[in-house]
């Protein structure tokens, strides 16, 4: 994936937020918010932020609904289930990175929540919303198309949701603008 139009913000401990750049030598660019505020440049940096949300979100969803479904849970207990592992992962894929920098666990935890907190959000109760909408989807087993069709498309639904608000949220210098902040320290 090539994350030039992301690339040269002069932070540089960027490369460890999981981010690997190709053609940085683009000369002193902007940091922090107004890194991110060029139109095709930050709908790009929302999309990477989307992706990696998602990511996070999706390794909780998927577990939350298997262990629940495997496990015989009802449909409430596996969808909370389901949000709480989605928050987990969520967070950890922001928080390892930083940790891994150095960086003290409070000011992680800090970091990750405001920065991820609203996308997951509006992820999960997306995706949750389509998971209880189409019929049969909580109910069928791991081994039909019904839940894993349903699941895939409901995590697709969510992070088409949620790019529009991670590119409002950076623009404004919040969501996923604040880790990047902290990279341009």
């Amino acid at each position: 994936m090539d994350h030039s139009a992301h690339a040269g913000h002069g932070h540089p401990r960027h490369q460890d937020h999981g981010h690997h750049h190709a053609g940085t030598e683009r000369g002193p660019q902007p940091e922090g918010p107004a890194a991110h505020s060029s139109g095709r440049n930050l709908t790009w940096v929302a999309f990477v932020a989307t992706v990696h949300c998602l990511t996070g979100c999706a390794i909780g969803e998927v577990l939350g609904m298997v262990i629940g479904t495997a496990l015989g849970f009802d449909n409430v207990t596996t969808t909370v289930l389901a949000v709480a592992l989605a928050f987990l992962f969520g967070y950890l894929l922001t928080m390892l990175p930083l940790l891994r920098s150095g960086m003290p666990r409070a000011t992680a935890i800090r970091l990750a929540l405001a920065a991820d907190t609203a996308s997951i959000a509006l992820m999960e109760l997306i995706d949750n919303a389509i998971m209880w909408a189409i019929p049969g989807a909580m109910d069928a087993g791991l081994d039909t198309a019904l839940f894993w069709g349903s699941l895939a498309l409901a995590l697709v639904v969510a992070g088409l949701a949620a790019w529009p608000l991670n590119r409002w949220l950076i623009a404004r210098g919040q969501g996923h603008a604040v880790v990047h902040a902290h990279h341009a320290r």
